[in-house]
């Protein structure tokens, strides 16, 4: 049969339009393929929790600081106030409760845009619901590409299949980002308003439900008129949808729009050096879901023993440099012109001293303004007495004041270049109630407290004669402090000197170490051995490591303020050494602990009250010495807070013990002090050890600051006495009652006043038993054979 010729064309037609529609079909099949080859799956988002800040709290719940790569509080649905959900529905997708997860009419309008919006090259729309948005903001990059918004349709839908609508709108509350550090509406409601959601007016949620059109096109400070109107849109969308009466719109709207200033920090601002040693350990312990799990953290800090520890550590080191002398202003000005301001601002005072502000001088007599037109006025004479000591003030100089409180003129203030650090903690716990780590963590992080590497000088000394008493001695035991030269590795002598420059004779134990002697405790550990010494300096903890010479017991070594005031917790717990530890408790977001400090057992503590025996708790720690050692060289170290080198500290009228240290050259100070329930460490030095200067002995410059600070951490505690082991002996020994181990006791009285050689009451200006020394402690001479820093 013939075929027609126009049937023929339209056969080639018909398999040309099924040919094209096959390979447009193909050709979409690819597209497709390509682009949902890679769609994430949405029901990982059943399990799912958005990154939140760990918050870090002190033992009395005070909120001390936070870690996070986003900064979010994480908020259970249920605990969302209803009308701050409203704002949100009313703002972004009031149907939010009867779509399948897309709007399909906004939708559609916004795809039929988008194609012309992407030929000329212009922003795509949104059209996005609720679900679309979390869809984006959780499993999709914020590409703008038509792609991609296919797949926020598609994620949308099966999210809807996945989630229940509350769980949706937890996710999108919980996750999104609100401007001025804060993602989520908790950080928000607590940054913007200094409030938790429950605490927020309806003015307040409206206002957060303005933000994720753009938090910067609607800040509240910089675009106060705009956002105010969103808000006031917002609430009107509210009262129309009848979420809220006319009423309560029309107040809300009435009320202004009022912020603070920027983020809420922890309000809580003397810990930084701890709350960053917290976070290092943290990470070590956690890793990195320190920063994104939203975990509890309760840590040993007392806040009120931390600002007092600050407070003293910045003021003795402030009494220091003033010792030293003006150092002269921190900048210079030719004209006193109005730009003058604009070279004040390049430097500012360190974040802890508040009430310090710049200034400039404007007459030699002393006359300074203030920037910002903050006042002006003169500086007190006694300043200015003490800067034209030294360097002086000329018209010009930029320098730091401070109001007086006594009169109406000006204190001159400048930063110290020395440093230091403190540490406080419980010697039975091992729990550290406060550390700073620097005059300033504003002008610099490095923690000294715990990185610091330095010689501790004499207070190294107690450890000598811990080991000694361990080894024979006793408090009855005498050694001749006398002169003694000794070969080094090198073949050059070292002769070790007293502070005087003079030698007492044969003394008992008990005077070597309260007047810090070095010839004494030289031939002391020379008797005892330095294998036996550097063992108990490593089972207490003052280092990991030492080198077997006599020099290292006179403090040669090094170690950190931490490590040493952690060493000195046997003295007082009977002879344990404890784990000192900043962390106490860990729990994860659902409230599950996850680290304790504390692992010990408590055998029988469910038994009830059924008349068995009571539940016994372990001793903390490991015994590393005797009790009775223990004790003796507390006994021991009270005699240098009541006649030694640390004799200031006896005017606090409390039970107190402790050593005080000088390295060669005075290069660094310390004191080491405790009472009865706490031991504290107090180091200054210079960051790059050179010397403090003559006479700044651990005497001068860390002995005022514990007593400063222990002063406050005293008030209004009992006066309880160091306890003593149960099965110690107690004698006689010069007129002073020592504790012995049982069978090691005199069998006689031994005489309370010295005979023969003896002669230490020389070591007080005119010979008077019971006076107190003068600086009675010497770093010793140099040993350029052992370590070439002696």
């Amino acid at each position: 049969m013939d075929v027609k010729p126009r049937d023929r064309w339209i056969a080639i037609a018909g398999v040309t339009v099924l040919s094209a529609i096959a390979v447009a079909g193909f050709a979409i099949a690819i597209y497709a393929a390509w682009l949902f080859h890679d769609m994430p799956d949405a029901g990982e988002l059943q399990d799912y929790r958005p990154p939140t800040a760990t918050r870090v709290y002190a033992w009395d719940g005070t909120l001390i600081g936070e870690y996070s790569k986003e900064r979010r509080i994480f908020v259970p649905y249920d605990q969302i106030p209803p009308q701050l959900a409203q704002a949100f529905l009313a703002a972004e997708d009031h149907n939010f409760f009867k779509h399948g997860g897309v709007d399909v009419g906004g939708f559609s309008r916004a795809m039929l845009n988008n194609v012309g919006n992407a030929m000329r090259g212009r922003r795509l729309e949104g059209g996005s619901t609720i679900t679309q948005q979390v869809a984006k903001n959780v499993l999709l990059t914020s590409d703008a590409t038509v792609g991609r918004k296919f797949k926020e349709a598609i994620l949308a839908h099966r999210l809807e299949q996945s989630l229940s609508k509350q769980q949706i709108l937890e996710l999108y509350l919980n996750e999104i980002w609100l401007g001025y550090r804060s993602f989520g509406v908790g950080a928000a409601a607590y940054n913007y308003f200094g409030k938790s959601l429950p605490e927020l007016s309806l003015a307040e949620c409206a206002f957060l439900a303005a933000l994720p059109k753009g938090p910067d096109n609607y800040h509240p400070i910089r675009n106060k008129a705009k956002a105010k109107a969103r808000r006031d849109w917002i609430l009107g969308q509210m009262a129309d949808l009848g979420w809220v009466s006319r009423e309560d719109a029309r107040k809300a709207i009435a009320q202004d729009l009022v912020v603070q200033p920027g983020p809420k920090r922890a309000a809580y601002r003397d810990a930084d050096y701890f709350v960053e040693e917290v976070r290092q350990r943290g990470m070590a312990t956690l890793g990195p879901r320190l920063n994104e799990g939203g975990y509890y953290m309760r840590t040993t800090l007392d806040p009120k023993l931390q600002t007092e520890a600050r407070v003293a550590l910045m003021e003795g080191l402030e009494k220091y440099d003033r010792r030293h002398g003006w150092r002269g202003a921190w900048g210079h000005i030719e004209t006193l012109d109005a730009d003058w301001e604009k070279a004040a601002a390049a430097k500012t005072p360190p974040a802890e001293r508040r009430a310090w502000r710049p200034a400039v001088v404007t007459a030699a007599s002393g006359e300074v303004r203030l920037v910002k037109g903050e006042g002006e006025g003169n500086i007190v004479g006694e300043d200015m007495a003490w800067a034209n000591a030294t360097k002086g003030l000329k018209v010009g100089d930029l320098v730091f004041v401070e109001k007086s409180a006594t009169s109406g003129g000006y204190r001159l203030r400048q930063v110290p270049i020395v440093n230091g650090a403190l540490v406080a903690m419980e010697p039975y716990s091992g729990r550290v109630v406060a550390l700073v780590g620097g005059y300033s963590y504003s002008l610099s992080n490095f923690n000294r407290a715990t990185q610091a590497m330095r010689q501790p000088g004499s207070a190294f000394k107690p450890f000598v004669y811990a080991t000694a008493l361990e080894n024979g001695y006793t408090p009855a035991s005498v050694v001749v402090d006398s002169a003694i030269t000794l070969k080094g590795a090198n073949g050059q002598d070292w002769s070790p000197e007293n502070y005087h420059k003079k030698f007492y004779g044969a003394l008992p134990l008990r005077k070597g170490l309260e007047l810090s002697i070095n010839a004494m405790t030289v031939r002391l550990a020379q008797g005892v051995g330095m294998k036996k010494i550097i063992d108990m300096a490593k089972r207490t903890g003052v280092t990991r490591d030492m080198a077997p010479v006599l020099a290292m017991a006179l403090g040669a070594g090094e170690t950190t303020p931490f490590k040493l005031t952690t060493a000195y917790t046997p003295f007082v717990n009977g002879g344990r050494r404890v784990e000192p530890h900043l962390i106490e408790l860990v729990q994860d977001r659902e409230g599950k602990v996850i680290f304790r400090a504390d692992k010990r057992d408590c055998v029988r503590c469910n038994a009830g009250f059924n008349g068995d025996e009571s539940p016994r708790i372990p001793a903390l720690g490991e015994q590393v010495m005797d009790p009775i050692t223990a004790y003796q060289i507390t006994s021991m170290l009270q005699g240098v807070v009541q006649r030694g080198t640390a004799a200031q500290a006896s005017s606090l009228g409390y039970p107190l013990a402790g050593k005080t240290g000088t390295t060669n050259e005075y290069r660094s100070a310390w004191f080491v002090g405790y009472s009865p329930s706490l031991v504290v460490g107090v180091f200054i030095g210079f960051d790059d050890n050179r010397s403090l200067g003559e006479g700044e002995t651990g005497a001068a410059g860390p002995v005022p600051i514990f007593i400063d600070f222990m002063r406050e951490a005293l008030k209004g505690q009992p006066k309880t006495e160091f306890k003593a082991p149960a099965n110690a002996k107690y004698a006689m020994v010069r007129g002073i009652r020592e504790a012995f181990r049982p069978g090691t006791e005199p069998k006689v009285v031994v005489p309370t006043i010295p005979t023969g050689p003896q002669g230490y009451d020389e070591a007080w200006p005119g010979g008077q038993i019971g006076a107190p020394p003068t600086n009675a402690e010497k770093p010793p001479t140099k040993v350029p054979d052992i370590s070439g820093l002696y």
